[in-house]
């Protein structure tokens, strides 16, 4: 009787899928971040978006402004306050044909928010406001050159083309296209630590903007979180460096414009000196303005409104350790000493 024999096979050998797919990803980075050869990407973060829960706030401010004017006859009732007839009466000086008291509403919200500056006051943000300001107008020029043909001669015709624009429909089409520029703006930034430097990149629109701080430049790493971050887990990691990158001036102060000068007559007398004084002294203070250097958190350069941020900020230490100067001296030292020694 035969014993059957079977024939073993020697295991076919495959590329390991893991490390393949490692290296798609360091590849990926590598064009992403625009490493340097032998860079390596160790963490990646973007903001949240719950740090920009300011810019949908100011979408639902410009709705709310259209949606009084269009319905702005039908809010105002017998119990109604005094507030909202003010707001109301405000917003239908002019009508419909001309609404300046739209333009006028929406103008203070537009510098208001632009005198904030805050994260709502950038350039973008200021041409939407506009847009939104002046469109109205915009669409329905005829009646304004209408008014201005009645003050010079008398015409039976009304309007030349008759659009009447739509403050419901226009107030949501704006607000929605402002929420998806502001998600999109959010998805622009991105941060990157790598094995020699942090990276801070930003594409939106037609801006680009790409920094590599080394971590012997980095000087001091600040942690910011406001109330609303502590309550949802982002925060703000603010890199500063000894040239200055993270820390502007600004003036702080009260001052608008130029003061009034109060000059003293040789004519004058201790009463009106004295008073003039006074004056001066009043002006002064109210002019007054210092420049100080503080930080104020840019998402172009800093970790902004980041979840995760403990991680971030210990790796930011190990590497900084690992790279500084300090560092670097106490090996070369060691190595010194072990070479002492063998001799």
């Amino acid at each position: 009787m035969s014993e059957d024999t079977e024939a073993t096979e020697e295991p076919t050998v495959q590329p390991d899928s893991d490390e393949k797919t490692n290296a798609d990803n360091q590849e990926a980075m590598k064009s992403r971040f625009k490493l340097i050869e032998g860079e390596e990407v160790l963490l990646t973060k973007q903001p949240s978006g719950v740090g920009f829960l300011n810019m949908y706030v100011l979408g639902l401010l410009v709705l709310a402004a259209h949606l009084i004017f269009h319905f702005r006859e039908s809010l105002i009732g017998d119990d109604s306050g005094g507030l909202l007839k003010a707001i109301v009466w405000l917003m239908g000086l002019g009508g419909t044909a001309i609404p300046f008291g739209f333009v006028l509403v929406m103008g203070t919200i537009t510098w208001f928010n632009r005198m904030l500056n805050s994260s709502t006051s950038g350039k973008w943000v200021t041409v939407w406001l506009l847009v939104a300001t002046v469109l109205p107008v915009l669409i329905q020029i005829d009646g304004l050159i209408a008014l201005i043909r009645d003050l010079f001669s008398d015409s039976d015709v009304d309007r030349f083309l008759g659009i009447d624009y739509n403050f419901l429909i226009a107030g949501i089409i704006l607000t929605v296209a402002f929420w998806g520029l502001v998600f999109y703006y959010q998805r622009s930034f991105d941060y990157a630590i790598t094995s020699n430097a942090v990276i801070f990149k930003h594409a939106f629109l037609l801006s680009r903007a790409h920094r590599r701080i080394l971590f012997d430049r980095i000087s001091e790493v600040q942690v910011e979180r406001t109330p609303m971050g502590t309550m949802t887990g982002y925060a703000t990691l603010t890199i500063l460096t000894d040239s200055g990158v993270g820390i502007v001036e600004e003036s702080v102060g009260g001052s608008i414009g130029i003061s009034p000068s109060v000059s003293s007559n040789e004519n004058d007398g201790n009463v009106e000196k004295a008073g003039k004084s006074i004056i001066r002294s009043f002006f002064a203070l109210l002019f007054y303005q210092r420049t100080v250097r503080t930080v104020r958190p840019d998402p172009k350069h800093c970790f902004f409104k980041i979840r995760g941020w403990e991680d971030t900020k210990t790796l930011l230490n190990e590497m900084h350790k690992k790279h500084s100067q300090s560092t670097k001296l106490d090996n070369l030292a060691e190595i010194l000493t072990k070479e002492e020694g063998q001799d």
